[in-house]
Order: C-alpha cells, then structure tokens, then sequence
C-alpha cells in the first residue's frame, strides 16, 4: 500500500465543542471511548484552532457513539476532513521563529516553571534565549535560606 492510497483510508471527522473547552471534551470522549470500548483511532486538539476536535474513526455512527451526552460539544460537522487540511496543526514549527525581543513568555519548565519573563536578548543560530524575570515571587519555607543586606530605611 502506498503513502496515498493509506491517507485515502484516514477518515477524520470534526466536532465543534465550546470555546476553551477543547481539552476537556477530548478528555471527557477519551472517557467514553475506554470505557465502552468505542473504536476510536486518535484525537487531535490544536491550539491555534478553537472551538474543534478532530476524531479519527472508521465512520461517524462511532463519533456519534462517543460524543453523545457529553457536556460542552455541539455537534458533529457532517462529512470528513482530509489529512492535508489538518496536517499543519500536526507538524510543530520551532519556537524559536515566533520568538521576538521584548516578547513575554511563560516559563514552562525547571524552576522557574509558571513565572513569567521578558526576552532580552535571542540567538537564533544558537537557539538562545536570555530572559528577565516579571514575577520575582519567591517563597521560602526556612526564613535561614537568606539573610537581610540592606533595609529600606537604609536606602532613604
């Protein structure tokens, strides 16, 4: 079997959900379809696309199946979806192409995870990244992890 007769056998359906509640709905079909043992091949949630959740299965009877009774869909769009359409929400572009100085990011891991930081400089040919934290909020369990330097009223 060649590569188009296999995407010729993809069959991919879409069901429009609410708005933000993308992940969930995906979650709440992955549900279903484990525990009535539904057919269901994959489910794709791509976060430049609100609103929709692509299903791969053998046929819509089985998409009906699963996403019947669940909170936050709102229906399925009849017909399918061709590979080639939804293949851009697949393929991952680096992060550094969208990446600015100035920008505002979200640290998404290490230590520092969840805090948020301004690029300050970027090194594209490096893959660099300088940062300056926003939110220095740091809490510390044992107040001798740190001593006093300098008090406010020290600095007037």
């Amino acid at each position: 079997m060649d590569k188009k007769e296999e995407q010729r056998q993809v069959k991919i359906f879409v069901v429009k959900t609410t708005t933000g509640q993308e992940r969930n709905v995906a979650r709440l079909i992955a549900s279903k379809v484990d525990m009535n043992h539904i057919p269901i091949k994959a489910l794709l949630v791509p976060d430049t696309l609100k609103g929709y959740v692509f299903v791969e299965a053998d046929g819509p009877h089985l998409v009906e199946e699963a996403i019947t009774g669940l909170r936050h869909v709102r229906s399925r769009i009849p017909g399918l979806v061709s590979f080639a359409e939804i293949e851009r929400y697949i393929v991952r572009k680096p992060v550094m192409e969208d990446l600015n100085e100035d920008d505002v990011v979200e640290i998404t891991g290490g230590p520092f995870k969840g805090m948020r930081a301004k690029i300050t400089r970027l090194d594209k040919a490096k893959g660099e990244v300088t940062l300056e934290l926003l939110e220095a909020n740091i809490h510390f369990a044992n107040y001798s992890t740190f001593r006093l330097c300098k008090t406010s009223r020290e600095s007037k």
